[in-house]
């Protein structure tokens, strides 16, 4: 059963734990979503596929904000109780670190099993299924939009060219085709509406053309025939359009199939290195957030009165570098130049040692301060900038 110091702590971290994977996803929507746009109207496809391809990358947002959201979590809710003095009330009634941790360890492991389920098994899939869809954007197998007033190739010997669309691009008007087959025979047709319907091949479309003029013409033609009609319907045979591939790559391999093929005999050893170290880079990411609640902790607690949150900027940079490190390890990893056990988890006992030593730091030494010396550059470093900011304003007021 959970105290009521434990609901309390568990109030106090959730709030901005949720917060902050919230705003770190939108963050990343965000940025990538303009891409997308930019992509998607080069392409010439629908605005839909936008929203299916953001919501294939949200797992891959999700995996890098979970681990963020559990620091930064953890480390505002301590940060909260040390400046409100209510920390030292918990020390002083005999509650030690370790038992104030119970229930960011919860958060911590339930969001670790959490991001081992996303990185593991929902992002490979996801990625593969958002990279199927560029296929298919580039390809045209979602049906990229004509674009009025320029010529559209459909096929490779079709031109269409419209002047006007509306109702969506239901309604076209002021067309020009022009289309020729293997034999030489080519046909030019100008039409003042136009419409494209579905037939129950689905190699195949109907485009409905209305009041225009025909011209065919063919090697064997004395002169073009022309003609004039209120209604014709002009077959057009749809590209051959080849299927994506499978999830071939590492990245879009699950768990279990990574450690398949790590060690199948009759995998290549280029191939090898690639899934040896995108394994390990996904396992020291999920191992690390078992560390981070002692990060958090560490990270929190200011200076006796002291209010500064440089502990809140070096924590973010704490776990950033690390995620950074941790990509430059599976990239030398996956060339085989270190194996990758080595270049994954060598960065992980490191860190692991800094977190565990700030850890004994903040616990068990008498006033123990692991960022003390920082915190003291960081005052002074403040101090020297108020200084110009005050030396400044003078100077401004008089030329004012």
């Amino acid at each position: 059963m959970l105290s009521a110091v434990d609901r309390y702590l568990a109030r106090l971290i959730a709030v901005p734990m949720l917060g902050t994977l919230v705003i770190a996803a939108m963050l990343l929507v965000l940025d990538k979503m303009l891409s997308l746009f930019d992509f998607v109207a080069a392409e010439g496809g629908p605005v839909s596929v936008v929203w299916r391809m953001l919501a294939n990358m949200l797992p891959e947002y999700l995996s890098l904000g979970i681990p963020i959201g559990l620091m930064l979590g953890i480390l505002l809710a301590f940060r909260k109780l040390a400046l409100s003095s209510e920390l030292d009330v918990m020390r002083g009634v005999g509650l030690s670190y370790g038992r104030l941790l119970r229930v960011p360890y919860m958060f911590a492991i339930a969001l670790a099993l959490l991001n081992f389920g996303i990185v593991g098994f929902v992002q490979p899939l996801s990625r593969h299924a958002y990279e199927a869809l560029r296929f298919e954007l580039r390809s045209g197998a979602l049906g990229a939009s004509i674009k009025v007033g320029e010529f559209t190739s459909l096929g490779k010997r079709m031109t269409l060219r419209i002047e006007r669309s509306r109702d969506e691009g239901r309604d076209l008007q002021g067309i020009f085709v022009r289309a020729a087959n293997r034999n030489g025979q080519t046909l030019a047709v100008t039409a003042e509406q136009g419409r494209f319907l579905a037939t129950d091949d689905p190699d195949t479309i109907i485009f409905r053309l209305r009041n225009g003029v025909l011209v065919n013409d063919a090697p064997g033609y004395e002169s073009p025939r022309i003609l004039s009609f209120s209604s014709h319907d002009l077959p057009i045979d749809l590209p051959q359009i080849e299927n994506f591939r499978g999830r071939d790559v590492d990245r879009e391999k699950t768990i279990p199939e990574l450690v398949l093929l790590s060690r199948s005999p009759g995998t290549p050893d280029k191939l090898r290195h690639e899934v040896r170290a995108n394994f390990h880079f996904r396992m020291v990411e999920v191992a690390m957030m078992l560390l981070l609640p002692l990060a958090a902790l560490a990270f929190a607690i200011p200076p006796k009165r002291s209010t500064s949150a440089l502990g809140v900027f070096l924590s973010i940079i704490f776990i950033v570098t690390y995620h950074k490190v941790n990509q430059y390890g599976e990239s030398i990893g996956a060339l085989g130049r270190i194996d990758p056990i080595i270049a994954l988890w060598g960065p992980f006992l490191i860190f692991g040692g800094i977190i565990l030593w700030m850890y004994h730091v903040i616990a068990h030494r008498p006033g123990g301060q692991p960022i003390g010396a920082l915190e003291v550059v960081f005052a002074r470093v403040g101090k020297m900038v108020g200084r110009l900011v005050r030396r400044s304003r003078p100077v401004a007021e008089a030329d004012s």
